[in-house]
């Protein structure tokens, strides 16, 4: 059995991880629950932990072993979960696709717009038989503290990186073709991922802070002189994953600690 609730000085932060980290080497390990939501299962058992001194509940977005694909993640039930053990702040890792010339294999991105092209995904919490419509305001789906705190811990490990981006999510599993992804650029997309919608607007509506940490694992569809191949997603995943883990131990501290 395991605690749900942050130390009183601090405020429990949730990591997603996504193709690349499917567990987070360093957590101290203090349980796993699975948790049952209105929404059905999430991706997999939450993670307790300690980062340092820092409690964090951490979630494989793809299952692990990774086996959910992007356009079947359950991100309702995954965020709905988080939010039930009393996460306050989330940091989505995503691996995505570079597009903007700045933006190539193992370089960091903390976006600060996003551009959503998914279908048919359970994009809200607010459907079926309600008492009122709700709305939430969505102009800046990153909180912008919880982005400086990412970019002052890449500034601080000297990781290659930027500090904004428009993501611009796409449904999958395919990658995209390279018109496709013309007309991203054309959009003012930065990168391009297939996960980074609907968790950003499911956090939103929950009053969640929410962050993306992403990694380029990849040229986009005709931004390189060759096709797309697992191999070189992998490699990239090797050579940057090391990087998005030290930032996380290093801001995960200050990502949990209580307004004053």
């Amino acid at each position: 059995m395991t605690t749900d609730n942050a130390a009183p000085d601090r405020t429990l932060v949730g990591i997603i991880g996504g193709t690349g980290l499917t567990a987070l080497n360093g957590l101290e390990s203090t349980g796993e629950r699975i948790v049952e939501t209105p929404w059905g299962e999430p991706s997999a058992p939450l993670v307790f932990g300690q980062l340092g001194d820092q409690p964090v509940v951490f979630l494989a977005r793809h299952g692990h072993p990774h086996r959910i694909p992007p356009h079947q993640v359950n991100y309702r039930a995954n965020l709905w979960a988080l939010n039930h053990v009393g996460a306050k702040v989330i940091v989505g890792v995503n691996a995505v696709g570079g597009i903007h010339g700045d933006m190539g294999p193992a370089h960091i991105v903390i976006p600060d717009q996003i551009i959503d092209y998914t279908w048919g995904r359970g994009h809200t919490f607010w459907e079926g038989d309600l008492d009122a419509v709700t709305h939430i305001d969505f102009s800046f789906p990153y909180t912008e503290s919880a982005r400086r705190i990412l970019i002052e811990s890449a500034q601080a490990l000297a990781l290659s990186h930027s500090d904004f981006g428009v993501y611009g999510a796409t449904q999958g599993p395919r990658l995209e073709t390279a018109a496709e992804v013309a007309r991203l650029e054309r959009d003012g997309c930065d990168i391009v991922g297939m996960t980074g919608m609907p968790e950003a607007a499911l956090a939103a509506e929950l009053q969640l802070d929410y962050v993306c940490l992403g990694l380029v694992v990849n040229w986009a569809a005709g931004k390189s002189d060759h096709i797309i191949t697992m191999a070189e997603i992998e490699a990239a995943i090797d050579q940057g994953m090391a990087g998005v883990k030290a930032m996380l131990e290093r801001s995960v501290s200050f990502l949990g600690a209580s307004p004053q």
